[in-house]
């Protein structure tokens, strides 16, 4: 079993006007908690961590494990996807 053995492509959208944010490669099949930058395959925001259509901040900028991350705010944001990469 490879380390890329679980890795998951998923889009995140916007979970008050339903509006694309990210394309992601997640590892692990939980919640999605965070996401670290160098993932993220296609960004469609500004790079403000808002909604690009309706201005609702959907994370933070935080430093996890010594990398940076846009720390998900609950409730902000759906996914759809899980394609096994």
């Amino acid at each position: 079993m490879g380390a890329d053995s679980n890795i998951y492509v998923i889009k995140i959208y916007c979970s008050k006007c339903n509006t694309f944010l990210y394309k992601y490669r997640k590892r692990t099949n939980g919640f999605l908690v965070k996401c670290y930058m160098d993932r993220i395959l296609e960004d469609g925001t500004n790079g403000d961590l808002k909604c690009p259509s309706c201005g609702q901040e959907f994370a933070r900028f935080k430093i996890m494990k010594n990398k940076p991350a846009h720390k998900i705010i609950r409730g902000k944001v759906f996914i759809k996807g899980h394609l096994k990469k």
